[in-house]
């Protein structure tokens, strides 16, 4: 029976790279996995899923998924959506559809919560209509589990006003626990 999962992390937690890996389980196993994201995320300049340590494979825009019919899209085993916060709500009912409807497993990896502490929409309603919800976790760098993204200035100055949507990785986030979420501090010496 097919399933909608929820894998959210904070920033720096392996999420990509851990939806690559389940790709290529499924590769490997000689099932078809499809890679999407919403076009939204275009850092790399195409439709490409990128992980911090150097994995990456192609993927398509959440747009083209929606645009397939459900023929198309049945013929996939799974289909994996990074970068699933920016999804919508309408969007997030569309994967339930593909779940439900079609009978094809997703499996969707994203940021829970912006850099302020509030729900992104779409990690909102995954939380709110996901079968399975996992966390990926990665520790803050006192040693505690990080919760919190914390967005920063090139000056060190951890922010917490502003758009909600600013596309970066390290050089813009960091995972912390509350604690230094709330103080600002990146490291020890801040």
């Amino acid at each position: 029976m097919a399933k909608l999962y929820f894998r959210y992390g904070v920033m720096g937690s392996s999420k990509s790279a851990n939806a690559l890996m389940v790709r290529y389980n499924y590769e490997e196993r000689g099932q078809k996995a499809l890679m999407v994201k919403p076009d939204i995320d275009q850092r790399e300049g195409k439709a490409i899923v990128n992980s911090r340590i150097g994995l990456n494979y192609p993927c398509i825009w959440f747009d083209e998924l929606r645009s397939m019919s459900p023929g198309e899209i049945r013929e996939w085993q799974c289909i994996i959506v990074d970068e699933a916060q920016f999804l919508n709500r309408e969007e997030v009912r569309f994967l339930t559809d593909v779940v439900d409807d079609m009978g094809v497993p997703v499996i969707c990896y994203g940021l829970r919560a912006d850099f302020k502490g509030d729900l992104f929409p779409g990690s909102e309603a995954l939380l709110a209509w996901a079968d399975i919800i996992e966390e990926v976790k990665t520790i803050c760098w006192c040693g505690r589990k990080a919760i919190c993204n914390a967005r920063f200035d090139e000056t060190g100055k951890v922010l917490k006003e502003g758009e909600q949507v600013v596309l970066g990785a390290n050089d813009k986030y960091i995972g912390l626990c509350r604690r230094h979420w709330k103080e600002g501090k990146l490291g020890p010496d801040t």
